[in-house]
């Protein structure tokens, strides 16, 4: 594990942020937890007190060792071929890195991450439930999307006679939550209780991320022991010589003199950890107005302006795009490369972006554990689903235009600065240094629709000069959703929707998935159309990849 900080133009600031650190001699403080180095605001420090198990996580996890491995050892023993996590944002995102590149070792069942309530996603993820576990994983124990997606699972457990289908669940939550009571009642396999002062995107290096990695068989003493190494070296006084508090400083500084578009450049294998780091960043940075702007999975033909500033990680042999990174460094933007030896450094890497992003956000003057845009979302998308009960119905907003069916609605603020141009105009909402996202409430990873929404990102980013980011709903209404709201106003953000082909009903409810979906776009929309924000609401009346090449010709068409 090596690292390397070129600051270029932001030399003196970056030096100015290490200083700073030093001074509040903060390395001691974020592990010592000394409260008044974060904030003088005792409700606040409070608030930072509650959210500190991350700092002591590995030690957790070492205690819980043998738990874990004779966890792992039964669920193969017992002849499970599919283990199914179900969970959103923090709950999900680290599983899904350990999935992808880590993958499942030799006589253990496949791991499967559903994050998605889209009725295709939903309906493949629990069509094989007679050798399937689940794990049902939530903080809280009370969001809306593992819920309906645990319904489901048990419903189709039930259908193929498993009427003792508590079984077959193992729930990871916190003490005393609405999952925790229930796992009890209903006798699930297992039930993880995990520490309550550790966030949920701070969560990796707990039980969230350790008991899918168990599942998959990964040699946890080697993960944990590589996190320990950085842990020490994020303990390091001198702050240009520690990885955790140098990154966070640069990422800071960066965001403070107008570069707070961190463009993450990673190896093929290391994609899903940029979603990870995305959710870390987004959520803890995105309020008040400030924010660090993550860019993951950007097209290798994006423009890069002097909003910038780059991450390029490397893993063993394996390197990001070398034309890309080439290009980044002849920018003049500052560029950090993260060198991993092998890819169980992930733990490593878990503990050193936990640590920058805990660091940035004190620099930045905010909390970097709390979410206080995100409840808005969920507001509006629960207000929604209450006109349906009624009404049996969603209020669909008027449209401003109309493109094959497929209706194109403006916010207030697109409106006002648009100033009377058409919504196929939206793009002109952008100005330089703004990001623009798309977000794409359709199945996760669906091949009909992967290449045209890279299509449409790639003519975004050429056709406006900003950089871009995507993410799919409602995944990223725990991840990024956050920044959109409460960051600041440089985001142009396009909502998409398509009527499935084929809905599901959620059991117990007067409500189906594919009206879930739809409530929590529009519920979206709604939420950055009252926070002021440039947004254009999508809805396509069936799921076909001509429309998507069709909204792309109509919005860049001109340009």
């Amino acid at each position: 594990m090596t690292t390397s900080i070129t600051a270029g133009p932001l030399a003196r600031a970056f030096d100015e942020a290490c200083a700073q650190l030093e001074q509040l001699e903060f390395v001691d403080a974020l592990w010592n937890t000394r409260l008044d180095r974060w904030i003088t605001d005792p409700a606040v420090q409070t608030l930072i007190a509650n959210r500190l198990g991350w700092l002591t996580a590995i030690e957790f996890i070492v205690s819980q060792r043998a738990r874990l491995a004779s966890f792992g050892e039964a669920v193969t023993r017992d002849g499970f071929s599919d283990v199914v996590l179900l969970g959103m944002g923090g709950s999900s995102l680290a599983p899904e890195v350990l999935r992808q590149v880590l993958g499942t070792a030799e006589g253990h069942p496949r791991l499967r991450v559903l994050d998605s309530v889209d009725p295709e996603a939903v309906r493949a993820a629990t069509a094989d439930v007679d050798r399937s576990l689940f794990l049902l994983a939530s903080k809280s124990g009370s969001t809306i999307e593992p819920n309906v997606m645990a319904a489901e699972a048990r419903r189709r457990l039930i259908e193929v006679g498993q009427q003792s289908w508590g079984s077959r669940f193992v729930a990871i939550t916190d003490p005393e939550t609405v999952l925790h009571r229930q796992a009890v009642s209903d006798h699930f396999r297992d039930v993880f209780i995990n520490p309550s002062d550790i966030g949920g995107r701070y969560s990796a290096l707990s039980f969230f991320g350790m008991v899918p990695a168990a599942v998959l068989g990964v040699d946890l003493d080697t993960f944990v022991a590589r996190a320990r190494t950085m842990e020490t070296a994020c303990r390091a006084t001198r702050v240009a010589d520690n990885p955790g508090f140098s990154l966070g400083a640069l990422m800071a500084a960066s965001a403070a003199h107008g570069r707070d578009k961190l463009t993450l450049l990673l190896p093929a294998r290391l994609q899903s950890l940029g979603l990870w780091i995305e959710q870390l960043v987004a959520e803890s940075t995105g309020k008040h107005g400030k924010g660090i702007v993550p860019i993951a999975g950007e097209p290798g033909d994006a423009r890069f302006g002097d909003d910038r500033v780059f991450v390029i990680v490397n893993v063993a042999d394996q390197y990001p795009d070398r034309t890309v990174c080439d290009r980044a460094r002849a920018s003049g933007a500052p560029v950090v490369t993260l060198h991993m030896d092998d890819v169980l450094d992930l733990g490593a890497e878990f503990m050193r972006w936990e640590v920058a992003t805990a660091v940035a956000g004190r620099l930045l003057s905010i909390n970097p554990f709390d979410e206080p845009n995100v409840q808005q979302a969920k507001d509006a998308t629960r207000a929604l689903l209450d006109v349906f009960r009624r009404d049996r119905r969603l209020p669909l907003p008027e449209a401003h235009a109309e493109i094959e069916g497929m209706r194109l609605t403006l916010s207030e603020a697109a409106q006002a600065t648009l100033a009377g141009a058409p919504a196929t105009a939206f793009l002109d909402a952008a100005r330089a240094d703004d990001y623009v996202a798309l977000l794409a409430f359709l199945p996760p990873e669906d091949p009909r629709f992967v290449g045209p929404l890279d299509s449409l990102r790639s003519a975004v980013g050429a056709s406006t000069g900003c950089a871009t980011m995507f993410g799919y709903g409602p995944r990223y209404l725990h991840s990024t959703g956050q920044l959109h709201k409460g960051g600041a106003n440089n985001g142009v953000f396009i909502v998409m929707t398509a009527d499935p082909d084929e809905d599901l009903e959620v059991p117990g409810e007067s409500f189906s998935f594919g009206v879930l979906e739809t409530a929590q776009a529009l519920g979206d929309f709604q939420s950055l159309d009252r926070a002021g924000r440039r947004a254009l609401f999508v809805q396509a009346p069936r799921r076909d990849a001509a429309l998507l090449a069709q909204l792309t010709a109509s919005l860049t068409r001109g340009r």
